[in-house]
């Protein structure tokens, strides 16, 4: 008797077969070797990392589909990449592809019967999108919360919410293009009828100067004013061209009169930028303006384990959160660090550990490192808590007071080598054993309290920056 998953993948193979040649059936599936399902993870081991890109760039539609129509819904589909066939020994990578379900858009156009005054067919439009850059690999932290939720908003019922335009912005690498490519990318997926393009600033300007070249620019206009969902990557490049902005600014509005959804990205808020057009700016401002702000500690290892979970990368703890650290910019510099390490990694023999880590982040970021003084976490705890300096020095027995005395006290124990006698004179004159019972009652309350031993460890992080 064949175990569940042998079963499940040979109903899967027989849906395959009725969809594709004779010949790509042998070649790409014929191969594949069913390991396991259990919650909801159907497990299939593959010759190798070529197979998995070639299946997720052709097959990944058919296949998420074949799997919701016999496994079911929520199913979610994870490669084995065999690496050394005699000790059968291979690495595990999820697939970028989302969780089976039914394609609802075909369901909806089934149920509809076609407007005889609708705009005329028109022919495929290529998006442009990455597909890489989707929402299942673009994590949510306190610096994006705002602009990934409305992205998500925005995916689900484009044009037809309070977020049009969305208008995002932030600096290089904080994950602007990502966002955008992700709300595209989900349309695409929940809406297939929707015409969606991503087009960087500086490809419109080209199309614009080409269209006034050739005498084309109401061929130009008629094109974008089709478009259901358009992206706009970094739209501070229109600063000065004034035949551009007036282009746009026509688009724009055709564009919002009919319901249709826009998407800007910029590296500045509207209110700051120079060169656009008012009324551009202020068309900017209808929608929802949200910046992305540097990724904080947590969101930067959130990432650091995605990325290493998705490419099947092994890597101490240590060392991702001596990454997380010191590469605090952007995340453009916490993949790249990753690609750097796995090359030192794989092509000189070295394991990775924090003796390689810091070689190669040295060549990318400054590493410095911060002294602690029992006086900078004395004004850093302060400043936490919204007291002054003069408020723990006193004999007060406000618990906000009590309490931000006592992790100044802890936190100047933990980080620097100051005497406990020291370390008692300078927050508010107290005596070694005072600082000792504080350090007690704060590791207590860490052990038992989430919300306290959060704040603690807030506290230890802007001391690092």
């Amino acid at each position: 008797m064949s175990n569940i998953h042998e079963q499940l993948w040979t109903r899967c193979l027989s849906v395959i077969k009725d969809n594709i040649s004779e010949a790509s059936f042998n070649t790409w599936f014929a191969p594949i070797v069913p390991l396991k399902y259990e919650n909801n993870i159907i497990v299939l081991q593959v010759p190798s990392q070529f197979f998995v890109e070639y299946i997720e760039e052709k097959y990944i539609d058919l296949l998420r589909m074949t799997l919701y129509r016999v496994v079911g819904n929520g199913t979610r589909l994870e490669y084995r990449v065999l690496i050394d066939k005699s000790s059968n020994k291979g690495t595990q990578i999820p697939s970028t592809g989302e969780q089976a379900r039914p394609r609802q858009a075909v369901a909806n156009q089934q149920r509809t019967i076609a407007n005889p005054y609708a705009r005329p067919l028109l022919p495929e439009l290529d998006p442009q999108l990455n597909p890489a850059y989707n929402f299942n690999n673009l994590i949510e932290g306190n610096s994006n919360k705002l602009a990934r939720t409305a992205g998500v908003g925005i995916g689900n019922e484009p044009g037809k919410n309070i977020f049009n335009p969305l208008f995002v912005y932030g600096q290089s690498g904080v994950g602007k293009t990502h966002l955008a490519n992700g709300i595209g990318v989900m349309v695409k997926q929940l809406h297939p009828e929707k015409r969606v393009l991503y087009v960087s600033a500086n490809t419109f300007q080209i199309q614009y100067t080409d269209a006034v070249r050739n005498n084309t620019v109401n061929d130009f206009l008629n094109f974008y004013q089709t478009i259901d969902v358009l992206i706009v990557d970094d739209i501070q490049e229109f600063a000065g061209k004034t035949g551009t902005q007036n282009t746009f600014f026509h688009i724009f509005n055709h564009l919002h009169q009919t319901g249709k959804q826009l998407i800007l990205t910029s590296d500045r808020s509207p209110i700051v930028m120079v060169g656009l057009e008012q009324r551009l700016l202020t068309r900017f401002k209808w929608g929802l303006s949200a910046e992305i702000e540097k990724p904080d500690f947590e969101l930067r290892k959130s990432i650091l384990e995605n990325k290493i979970y998705r490419d099947g990368l092994e890597i101490p703890e240590e060392v991702v959160d001596f990454i997380a650290e010191h590469v605090v910019d952007n995340v453009r510099d916490l993949e790249g660090v990753l690609v750097s390490l796995l090359a030192h990694s794989t092509l000189a023999n070295m394991p990775i550990d924090l003796a390689l880590a810091e070689k190669v982040i040295s060549r990318i970021v400054n590493i410095t490192k911060k002294v602690n003084t029992v006086e900078k976490i004395r004004d850093v705890v302060c400043e936490y808590f919204s007291l002054s300096v003069d408020a723990i020095s006193t004999k007060s027995r406000k618990r906000e007071v009590v309490q931000a005395r006592q992790i100044a006290m802890y936190l100047s124990k933990q980080l620097t080598k100051s005497s406990l006698s020291t370390i008692g004179n300078t927050i508010g004159q107290r005596d070694h054993a005072t600082v000792l019972h504080a350090c007690k009652i704060v590791t207590d309350l860490m052990d038992c309290d989430k919300n306290f031993r959060s704040s603690v460890k807030e506290i230890e992080e802007r001391l690092k920056r």
